[in-house]
């Protein structure tokens, strides 16, 4: 009735279905109800109705993965429910709520990260009580999938099941709450984002709501929403991305400006500060920001720009702390002489004379086991090697170091979930390190998500294979600017000045900081 427009005799059968005593039992069939009767009372101008039925919708959603009792089913559930975020975002936005509308976005991106990282098992977490932490874990885990006690609804089972989750939840979240971010949902007001921007810096965080893309500028002061009339971003982003990664291509100032036009000019008056802090959504995270135009510019010459997977780890980011030592893998022997990166091993050479108590660890002794073994002993971590971005399955993503005995020489992305570091920054000087999976509800899920939980403050890492004797000029002189000052800056001033050399954006865009930008 509903699909062929008969929305009375509909709505009063979704009525009847909702006041059925058991219909919050089957919460496959409980969202889509609600779902369906949230969008006839917002034709019908029911908007504060519609939004009640959303939220209990988006609830229904989350509780319902708990049930489910397949890692591979987890993965991907909420990928096709991620309309009833996007129905309540584009609310949101149209009765002016942008605040509402920000934290919802956020909540929809924490929602499909949290999927994701399901398949990955023994997360390590940041916390005195780690052994404590590990069988919270493993409890909730049980918890949430029934295997511990026998779920009847008749004897009430079921309702201490969830209660024995809530309580697991609250205990970690309290605990650890770098931890909770990944393995639950947390609301974080908008307040304490705000809270936490300097005076000078500006988030602008986008957010794709089916063919409708919205953006958000949010300072210490305010929120505002904006709708960017346009529906074909994903062909503009493929555009940008073909000229950009052909050093020989032509065609990349038009398609920047063309793309600029709609992503960034519709906000540009809205950006009074110096530092950008720019929150990516769907095909944006393959787009290098700081080579877009605002006019006759690229951002690059006006902003220090850094990038977050979302604005709520921001409440994680720990404060930046004194670099006593430092560990940099250069030109790792991976077993093929094709695959020897001259430049890269003079890199790693010449940062080592930056940087206090370097160890510099060369072609066969570039090995993946000595950071998993030592990596928390360093403050800066420099990667000067081969990487690859699995699109499909980005927990193995990795970086090609050297083999030994105890390592195969990657060191994949799944990993870094179970590494423990203590790092300022680590740059990967490698090819597609800051690319992530990008499908329905934002699942990001790179190296920069696993380093920034592994305990790395900082992350510069690339948007696509580099070319080797640019990246070193880079890289050589972001760490010349980086000693003592603000990192987004260091990296603004080396892009500029590898620019003067080489103007295509190919030699020096393809670089991103991720995290604390000091």
């Amino acid at each position: 009735l509903y699909e062929t427009g008969k929305l009375q005799e509909a709505k009063s059968g979704y009525d009847q279905l909702l006041k059925h005593p058991q219909i919050r039992e089957i919460g496959g069939l409980f969202w889509l109800v609600l779902l369906d009767r949230a969008r006839i009372a917002r034709t019908e101008g029911q908007q504060a109705v519609a939004e009640d039925l959303l939220r209990q919708a988006a609830e229904v959603i989350e509780r319902q993965r708990s049930s489910i009792s397949t890692e591979a089913g987890r993965i991907g559930y909420v990928g096709d429910k991620q309309v009833v975020y996007q129905e309540l975002v584009a609310l949101l936005v149209a009765s002016g709520r942008a605040a509402d509308a920000f934290e919802c976005v956020e909540r929809a991106k924490g929602r499909a990260l949290v999927d994701l990282l399901a398949s990955q098992k023994h997360l390590a977490p940041k916390s005195p009580q780690a052994e404590r932490m590990a069988e919270r874990l493993d409890q909730l885990s049980k918890a949430e999938l029934g295997l511990d006690i026998v779920s009847d609804p008749a004897s009430g089972e079921t309702s201490r099941r969830r209660g024995v989750a809530a309580m697991l939840r609250a205990d970690i979240a309290n605990e650890a709450p770098e931890l909770a971010s990944l393995v639950m949902v947390n609301n974080i007001p908008v307040r304490e984002i705000q809270d936490r921007l300097s005076s000078d810096e500006t988030i602008l965080e986008y957010y794709a709501s089916g063919d409708a893309w919205y953006a958000f500028v949010v300072t210490r002061r305010d929120i505002r929403a904006k709708v960017l009339r346009e529906t074909n971003l994903e062909w503009k982003v493929e555009a940008a991305r073909k000229a950009l990664v052909n050093p020989r291509s032509q065609d990349y100032p038009a398609t920047l400006d063309a793309l600029s036009e709609h992503v960034f000019m519709p906000v540009a008056d809205m950006i009074g500060t110096a530092k950008l802090i720019i929150v990516p959504h769907g095909v944006l995270h393959y787009l290098p920001f700081g080579a877009l135009s605002s006019g006759k510019k690229y951002l690059v010459d006006q902003y220090g720009i850094r990038v977050l997977p979302s604005a709520s780890v921001m409440k994680f980011m720990k404060a930046r702390k004194v670099v006593e030592r430092a560990l940099i893998l250069g030109n790792p022997s991976i077993g093929d002489p094709s695959a020897n990166l001259r430049y890269a091993q003079d890199e790693a050479l010449s940062i080592a004379g930056l940087l206090p108590q370097p160890m510099v660890l060369l072609r066969e002794k570039a090995t993946a086991s000595m950071v998993k073994s030592s990596g928390s002993r360093f403050d800066v971590i420099h990667f000067a090697a081969h990487g690859f971005f699995d699109a499909e399955r980005p927990l193995n993503s990795a970086l090609l170091l050297a083999n030994d005995e105890s390592s195969e020489g990657t060191l994949r992305v799944g990993d870094l979930y179970n590494l423990t570091l203590d790092a300022d920054l680590v740059t990967l000087s490698a090819c597609e390190t800051a690319l992530s999976k990008v499908s329905n509800g934002d699942d990001v899920v790179g190296f920069t998500r696993g380093l920034l939980y592994a305990g790395s403050r900082s992350i510069v890492s690339s948007l696509w294979k580099v070319d080797d004797r640019a990246t070193r000029d880079l890289m050589v002189s972001f760490y010349q600017g980086a000693v003592g000052a603000a990192k987004d800056e260091a990296l603004r001033r080396a892009q500029l000045e590898v620019r003067k050399q080489y103007p295509h954006p190919y030699f020096w865009a393809a670089f991103v900081l991720t995290g604390n930008a000091q």
